[in-house]
């Protein structure tokens, strides 16, 4: 027997994906897990990604002697399981990224406390506590052995800005107003992709430069906006976007999608076309965004603004997309030890 994951986006109302067998059979509480996380208020791509890793577990639980994954059992469903369920996925040729394996590892620890309300045993990634123990020769006093921890370890991922030339080159294949628009509200604004794309007419004002963004978790921030995006937006929807009642700010121009909402599928597809007329392999919305990030710094903005910027909920996300060149700790150590020696110089 084998499982997938069912998309429902044309059914208004119904879950939007749901984990089935090859008949069609769901596994009810997985659908009744994924139900509660929508009503909760989950956004569509992190339903897809629960959903996804449930379905990862599902495929790897049915293949143990003796389980029923169309029920789901505090006895069958222990700390052992996810031991055995992180070892096979180690074992795998090729092994998961850490990251995926820690994320089902976190899911699997939340369904338990959904359908059961506690804790799997021990805290978190823990196998069997604290141990204690002595030293080899049996002196001393006793100390907490380090038990096996089913956390992996993740490498720290550094993405390096993309240059003012890089940038200089990809901005320049573009050749409408809609494409410049939407790449300097990443460059410019930080926006996500995704905000990009779900952005409506009614969030633009121009009166007053600000921009309306809804982010993860639905979080609505207001942004200001550049004299430099306002132009290229009202040149876009002045000239070239087509009659049409969608309500989104991005539509496609030409083709049989004419006048409909950019999708994903699209966006990825321009950068693509775009990467390659510009051979600047780097450019992607994420670049852009951290790029962002970096000149902010630069520029002497705050983490907190910075922060507030960007929509992150917490400020060590904000952390992860700063990173300091060589050249960029030289100039502020420069910088320091220069306002240093002219204070003392002016105490003299």
């Amino acid at each position: 027997m084998t499982f997938h994951l069912r998309h429902n986006q044309e059914c208004p109302g119904v879950l939007p994906f749901q984990v089935v067998d090859d008949s069609g059979r769901e596994i009810e509480w997985a659908t009744r897990f994924l139900e509660v996380q929508r009503v909760s208020g989950k956004g569509t791509l992190t339903l897809r990604s629960y959903g996804y890793q449930v379905l990862h577990f599902i495929r790897w639980w049915s293949q143990q002697p003796g389980v029923d994954v169309y029920r789901l059992e505090a006895a069958q469903f222990t700390e052992s399981t996810l031991i055995d369920y992180v070892r096979a996925q180690l074992e795998e040729k090729p092994k998961p990224a850490p990251e995926n394996i820690n994320a089902r590892s976190t899911m699997l620890r939340r369904v338990f406390r959904f359908f059961f309300d506690e804790d799997l045993p021990h805290s978190p990634y823990r196998l069997a506590g604290s141990c204690w123990r002595r030293s080899p020769l049996g002196y001393g006093r006793r100390r907490a052995g380090a038990v096996a921890d089913l956390k992996q370890k993740v490498p720290q991922r550094v993405i390096v800005p993309l240059s003012v030339e890089q940038v200089e080159r990809f901005w320049a294949s573009f050749n409408t107003a809609r494409d410049i628009a939407m790449v300097a509200l990443m460059l410019l604004n930080g926006l996500r992709s995704r905000e990009v794309l779900a952005l409506k007419l009614a969030d633009l004002d121009f009166r007053e430069s600000l921009l309306r963004v809804r982010g993860k978790g639905q979080r609505m921030r207001v942004l200001p906006l550049p004299p430099e995006t306002i132009r290229l937006l009202q040149v876009y929807l002045q000239t070239e976007r087509p009659l049409t009642n969608v309500p989104e700010v991005f539509v496609c121009l030409k083709g049989k999608a004419r006048g409909r909402a950019m999708t994903p599928a699209g966006l990825r597809s321009l950068f693509r076309h775009h990467r390659s007329e510009a051979c600047v392999s780097e450019a992607n919305p994420h670049r852009f965004r951290h790029t962002f990030a970096g000149d902010m710094i630069r520029a002497g903005v705050s983490l907190p603004t910075l922060m507030r910027l960007m929509g992150h909920a917490h400020i060590h996300t904000t952390l992860m997309y700063i990173h300091l060149t060589a050249q960029d700790v030289f100039a502020e150590y420069s910088r320091a030890v220069s306002k240093l020696v002219t204070e003392r110089q002016s105490k003299i």
